[in-house]
Parts: structure tokens; C-alpha cells; sequence
């Protein structure tokens, strides 16, 4: 009979953790229970990551059952490969609001957390301006240097422009997001995402293939729907940043450029920045030379893979997020021992949970590809890219709570650094060199993948054992 009690006690405790984390909350991390501060945190990001990539998979989906979907899914995969360097800039400046707002948070001053969240809204606003501007006017430009066919690219270019000119909302929903993670509160930041997804999983439909009034615009529907989507999310985080009710107190003040606050901040954002940048751009070049050396449904085929693959590994990023907040706030409240305890405790969970995706996708390539199309040529090249890159899954998920656990002290060079060697000293190289010396064609660039990011894990794990990250300031 006790133990029954027992059991049914922890179960209960479960399921109130659970409720607690989706509710959302400011909760101090730098006290209680390792393993629940994780989960509380790691639940909503997990569900916001999933969320993130949703964008990607719902555009794919809705464009690949469109007429002679080869160009469409071609055009969506590309834009997103260059939409990464956005993204870059967007969690790089979200990891330093992290950084500073959760520090400041550690050491119970809100004023100065809520000051730094503002700055750096000012910071991704004025960046987000220029690269808008820059994607309106060379759309056609940059699809034809990504490797697209003349043809795709001048049917791609309106997509393009829309999803480069609304490039502030992704920014903002990456970034203000951050700032509530930072805070403590990650159910703000998931909430958000899911006011986003509802909003592009209605509207797709209706714009792509018209609804009463609203024509079918085909393939620059799924951009106008994701555009839409993403400003309502960023109304919603608006909302809750300027309500009152939270922590965080914006003030009018907070607004005046405050230029030691903003250098600061881009001494942290700069080199996080660029490590997702030198990333992001090792992802451009390898989808240009499987679009070169694999054709065109060579490239959508591997794009098709890339979105399912990063719709599995946005959740395990979510997760490893949990330890940029855990460092940040327990460095903050110079918890050292507790801080480094936060990482090991997710990175096994995040082992776990790319365990499991692992098996997933080894065994159910077939059916989650033949999900979003089916032309069969695209299938056999996405479902042999599944299967090849999920071999590496498991170091993805450590490295990626180290990444963060590097973030959230403040050191962020030390992941550029790695970044820099893994990717284009490492990576690219080698792939270039599997895929045209070799003649493997997109084979061989699927097989660099996880031999660089094994290697990046592998540097990682060895770079933090040094501990220089334990006496950032920031």
C-alpha cells in the first residue's frame, strides 16, 4: 500500500512540474531541485523549437502538393538556407539578451535586465532594416548564386522578397523570446509560437490555394501566411513584454540609446553572431553544391531532408537552452558548482531524446518523406540524406548544450572558434571533396555532415572541461 502511495506522490509531482512549466512564470533557478529547473525549463522550449520549425515544415507541405512542386520546394528550401544567416543574427543578439538579462536576474536587479532586453531590441531592429532592404532588391540575385535554375529563380523571387522583407519579425520572435528566457519564463516565449503556427497553418491554405475573395497566389502564398503569422506572434510577445505583470518592467527610458549598454551587448552578440553565421553559411555551401552536383531534385530532395532533419533538432535545441538560463542565472548568484551540475544534467537528457529520434529516423525515413512529396526521385535522395545525417544525432545533442552552456556564461568566442574550425576547416573541405573529387555527388556531402559535427562535439566537450567559461563577466 505505500508504495503505491509513493508512486502515485511522484506521478502527481510529475504531472504538477508539467502543468507548471506550460503555465509559464518567473521562477528563480539558482535554488531547488537541478532536474526540476531543468524540465521547467526544457518543456516549453522544447514545445517552442518544435513549434519554430513548424514554419518550414507547413510551407513545405502546402507547396509540395502544388503543380510541378520540384520548383516550389526548391524555392522554399533555398530561402530558408539563406534565412539561416537572419536566424544567426537573431539568436546570436537573443543569446546575449540571455546572457546579461539572466546574469542580471541572478543577481536580483530587473532594472538593469529590463534596460539590457531593450537595448538589444533597438540593436536587431536597426540590422534587420538594412538586410530587408538588401532582399527586396537582389531576391532573384541571391537564388541563382544559391545554384537555382533561371526558371525557379524567376518564379521564387516574390517568396524571396517577402520572407527577406519581413525578416524584422523573425528577429523579433527570436530575440524577445530570449529575453523571457532569460527571465526565467520560457512559457511566454513557447505561448508565442504557438499564436504564430495557428495563424500560418490557417492562413497557408487560404493563400496559396485561394478561399472566397482571396486568390490563389500559389507559392508566394505560403510567404504572405508566414509573414502574417509571425507579426501576430510578435504582437502576442508585445503584449506580455509591455503589460506590467511580469518582472521585466519597460520603461519609457529604456528606449534612449544607451551606447555603453549597446556596446556591451555587442561584445557578447558579435561573436555568437558570427559562430551562427560561419554555421549557417557551411549550410548555404553545402546546399549549393548538392543543387550543382545533384540537379534539381537532387537539391529539393536534400532541402526536404534539411527541414525534417532541423524539425527534429529544434526540439533538442530547445532543450540544450535550458542550460544557457541555468548558467547565466546561477553565475549570476555565483553558483559555480551548481551552474556546471545544469549542463550535465541536460545533456543526458537531450541524449535521451536524440536516442530516440535516432531510431525515428532510421526507420521511418520512407513515410515521413513520402509525407511532403510524391515525386520519387526527390524521395530516394531525401530518405538516403535522413538516414545518413541521423547517424551523428546524438553528439548534435551534446554539443548543443555545450554551445549553449558557453552562451549563457558569456563566452561566446570559444563556440565561434570551434564553429570556425569544424565548419569551414573541417566540414566544407571535406564534403567538396567527397561530393567532386570523389564524385559521390550529394552523397558525399551527406556523409561530412555528422563526421564534422561528431568532431565539434568532441572539441567541445574538451574545451569545456578547461572551465574558462566559469569567469565571464558580463
Amino acid at each position: 500500500m505505500s508504495q503505491t502511495v509513493i508512486n502515485q506522490s511522484k506521478r502527481a509531482a510529475f504531472f504538477s512540474v508539467i502543468k507548471q512549466s506550460l503555465q509559464g512564470g518567473e521562477i528563480d533557478y539558482t535554488v531547488g531541485s537541478i532536474r526540476r529547473s531543468v524540465v521547467l525549463l526544457a518543456i516549453p522550449m522544447m514545445l517552442e523549437m518544435i513549434l519554430e520549425s513548424v514554419f518550414a515544415l507547413v510551407d513545405l507541405y502546402f507547396v509540395g502538393h502544388l503543380h510541378d512542386s520540384s520548383y516550389a520546394i526548391q524555392t522554399v528550401g533555398l530561402t530558408e538556407s539563406v534565412l539561416t544567416v537572419i536566424y544567426s543574427l537573431a539568436i546570436g543578439i537573443s543569446m546575449a539578451a540571455t546572457a546579461v538579462v539572466s546574469r542580471r536576474i541572478g543577481e536580483k536587479d530587473p532594472e538593469a535586465a529590463s534596460k539590457a532586453g531593450m537595448q538589444a531590441i533597438l540593436i536587431a531592429v536597426a540590422l534587420n532594416t538594412i538586410i530587408s532592404i538588401l532582399g527586396l532588391v537582389f531576391a532573384t540575385q541571391i537564388l541563382l548564386w544559391m545554384g537555382a535554375s533561371a526558371e525557379v529563380a524567376q518564379r521564387g523571387t516574390s517568396f524571396m522578397q517577402l520572407m527577406m522583407g519581413s525578416s524584422v519579425f523573425i528577429a523579433l520572435l527570436f530575440l524577445i523570446n530570449g529575453i523571457f528566457r532569460g527571465a526565467g519564463n520560457a512559457a511566454i516565449a513557447m505561448k508565442s509560437l504557438w499564436v504564430a503556427n495557428i495563424a500560418n497553418i490557417i492562413l497557408c491554405p487560404i493563400f496559396i490555394n485561394g478561399f472566397g475573395p482571396v486568390p490563389a497566389f500559389g507559392l508566394t502564398g505560403a510567404a504572405i501566411a508566414t509573414t502574417l503569422g509571425r507579426g501576430l506572434g510578435v504582437v502576442y510577445q508585445l503584449y506580455h513584454l509591455f503589460n506590467g505583470k511580469n518582472t521585466l518592467k519597460i520603461l519609457a527610458t529604456h528606449f534612449a540609446p544607451d551606447w555603453d549598454q549597446i556596446k556591451a551587448l555587442i561584445k557578447i552578440a558579435s561573436p555568437a553572431v558570427l559562430q551562427f553565421v560561419i554555421a549557417s553559411c557551411s549550410w548555404i555551401f553545402l546546399a549549393q553544391l548538392v543543387a550543382t552536383t545533384g540537379g534539381d531534385h537532387g537539391s529539393a530532395g536534400y532541402q526536404t531532408a534539411l527541414r525534417l532533419l532541423m524539425f527534429f533538432m529544434l526540439p533538442a535545441w530547445g532543450l540544450s537552452n535550458a542550460a544557457s538560463t541555468l548558467v547565466g542565472q546561477n553565475l549570476g548568484a555565483r553558483q559555480i558548482e551548481r551552474a556546471e551540475q545544469a549542463v550535465f544534467k541536460t545533456a543526458k537528457y537531450n541524449v535521451l531524446f536524440m536516442a530516440v529520434i535516432t531510431i525515428l529516423s532510421l526507420t521511418g525515413a520512407q513515410w515521413f518523406v513520402s509525407f511532403f512529396t510524391n515525386d520519387a526521385q526527390i524521395q530516394e535522395v531525401a530518405i538516403q540524406a535522413i538516414r545518413i545525417m541521423s547517424v551523428g544525432y546524438v553528439f548534435y545533442g551534446i554539443g548543443m548544450v555545450l554551445m549553449n552552456a558557453f552562451n549563457g556564461a558569456g563566452d561566446t568566442w570559444t563556440p565561434t572558434w570551434v564553429n570556425l574550425f569544424g565548419f569551414w576547416f573541417f566540414q566544407i573541405p571535406l564534403a567538396y571533396v567527397l561530393a567532386k573529387y570523389l564524385q559521390m555527388g550529394p552523397t558525399g556531402v551527406f556523409i561530412a555532415i555528422p563526421v564534422a559535427e561528431t568532431s565539434l562535439t568532441l572539441a567541445s566537450i574538451v574545451l569545456f572541461r578547461r572551465g574558462k567559461w566559469k569567469k565571464m563577466q558580463v
